[in-house]
C-alpha cells in the first residue's frame, strides 16, 4: 500500500525529515510525536536528518537544487522522497 504526502501547502513551514515522520505517523495511527524509541526507530538511526533536509532545499542563492531521488528503509516501510519533495511509503515485504 502506497501513501504520499503532498508538501505544496507546507513546503514552507515543515522539514522534509519532518514529512517522514509525519507520514510514518499517519500511516501508523499515531501523532508524529509519537514515532520515536523504543516503540520505533529513530529517523536519526537510518539517515541524517539535516542532511536530508539539504539535499533537496534551494541553493544559497534561492535557485531549486536539480531533482533527484533518496529511497531508504525506515519502520518497516520504503521511503522514496523525489526532488519536488514527495514522500512515498510503501510497507516493506517480510
Amino acid at each position: 500500500m502506497l501513501l504520499s504526502v503532498d508538501r505544496s501547502e507546507t513546503a514552507e513551514t515543515r522539514s522534509l525529515s519532518f514529512d517522514v515522520i509525519a507520514a510514518v505517523a499517519e500511516r501508523e495511527g499515531v501523532d508524529p510525536t509519537d514515532i520515536e524509541p523504543p516503540e520505533y526507530e529513530s529517523l536519526y538511526a537510518v539517515v541524517n536528518p539535516e542532511a536530508l533536509d539539504a539535499l533537496f532545499a534551494p541553493r544559497q542563492d534561492g535557485s531549486d537544487r536539480i531533482s533527484g531521488r533518496v529511497e531508504f528503509t525506515f519502520n518497516g516501510y520504503h521511503v522514496v522522497i523525489t526532488g519536488d519533495g514527495e514522500v512515498t511509503l510503501r510497507e516493506e515485504s517480510s
